[in-house]
């Protein structure tokens, strides 16, 4: 039981933590819809039946006014994915049947119709919060939604101490519920994330693969081309290797490029996307950086890892560049090619070298 309420922990992330909530928000939107239906249906029938059984000092009309909020609620559940919206709307579900518990409970002051609702809305509503607040807050809204009918109705201290025993019962068994839910959920969403992270990285260096590469690059020039930025792709390709991995082994080899991808995320920036593109082939999307801030960066990324030691002495890289100016970009696999070009023209040059694309330069 302890590690069920274990907390659970995300890394310090707020990218990863927002990804999460996102993920819940997906995962959840459909039932969440679903039991705000239902909860408005219930509530119809509810106020439908005890018209029958027993007689209201307050007109129909009036206990029938939180259905329409109800029903719009539950319907815009049916669409909405933005966690804090969805959140915010399962809690207004959660007010509007505790308003409407109140209005049909006024005139019965025996406490017994009060009873019911206070057990079943934790339970029913349990397995829907997003997060551990959300939780807290609708606990808070089920266990105090009744305090009118508890301060102002005829009831006496055996009514008013069942209600209690019964709403601890109540939220004491949700709090069991959310916490499997939870657990199940964040299991579930580290899985998927594992398993994505497995089929977009590369296991040896932890970069991107190249497809994956391309997919988040064409997405990020999308988004600079509407914001009129620069951007400029670095394309490396690590000099003589195959001498390393037939000398050596590829023992030798897979370290030489582990401390090569090390070194380019130490170079790398927050927006900045790395790739391994073939076996010792890495490329480099720098957004927001022109030509010249493209070719420094280049020059230090060489002169990093050159001080990585092979076998046979330093690591050396040859490194191309192709820049996308703001007003004319090529697309994303003709601007790697340029820089590809670039790369083997430093190759022809006598390698551990950056030099730039010709149509830029």
């Amino acid at each position: 039981m302890h590690a069920l309420f274990k907390s659970l922990r995300l890394a310090d992330n707020p990218e990863q933590r927002r990804e999460y909530s996102r993920y819940l928000a997906l995962r959840m939107g459909p039932m969440i819809h679903a039991l705000t239906l239902v909860g408005a249906l219930a509530y119809l029938v509810a106020v439908v039946a005890s018209t029958l059984v027993r007689h209201s000092p307050l007109p129909l009309w009036l206990r029938l006014a939180p259905l329409l909020p109800l029903l719009l609620v539950a319907s815009s559940t049916r669409h909405v994915r933005q966690p804090r919206l969805l959140s915010a709307l399962t809690l207004l579900c959660i007010l509007l049947l505790e308003i409407g518990i109140n209005l049909n409970g006024f005139g019965d002051m025996r406490g017994h119709s009060m009873v019911l609702p206070g057990l079943l809305l934790p339970v029913a509503s349990s397995v829907i919060w997003l997060g551990r607040w959300d939780f807290v807050a609708a606990m808070l809204l089920c266990a105090l939604g009744p305090l009118p009918l508890l301060l102002f109705g005829r009831l006496d201290g055996v009514q008013v101490f069942q209600y209690l025993v019964y709403m601890t019962v109540a939220i004491a068994l949700s709090t069991v519920l959310r916490a499997f839910m939870a657990r199940t959920l964040f299991e579930q969403f580290r899985l998927e994330h594992q398993l994505r992270e497995q089929a977009n990285t590369d296991g040896l260096t932890g970069l991107l693969l190249r497809n994956r590469f391309l997919e988040l690059a064409r997405s990020a020039m999308a988004e600079l081309h509407h914001q009129q930025q620069p951007a400029c792709m670095l394309f490396l390709d690590a000099d003589h290797f195959k001498q390393i991995n037939d000398q050596y082994g590829h023992a030798a080899g897979d370290a030489a490029l582990i401390a090569l991808a090390a070194a380019m995320r130490r170079q790398m920036r927050q927006d900045d996307l790395i790739g391994r593109i073939g076996g010792e082939e890495f490329a480099m999307l720098l957004p927001g950086n022109n030509l010249e801030q493209a070719r420094q960066r280049a020059e230090q990324l060489r002169q990093s890892i050159h001080e990585i030691r092979r076998p046979d002495g330093p690591l050396t890289v040859s490194i191309g560049i192709a820049e996308c100016s703001p007003r004319c970009c090529d697309d994303i696999e003709a601007l790697l090619a340029r820089a590809d070009q670039a790369m083997r023209q430093a190759k022809n040059a006598g390698r551990n070298r950056v030099v730039c694309s010709p149509d830029d330069c």
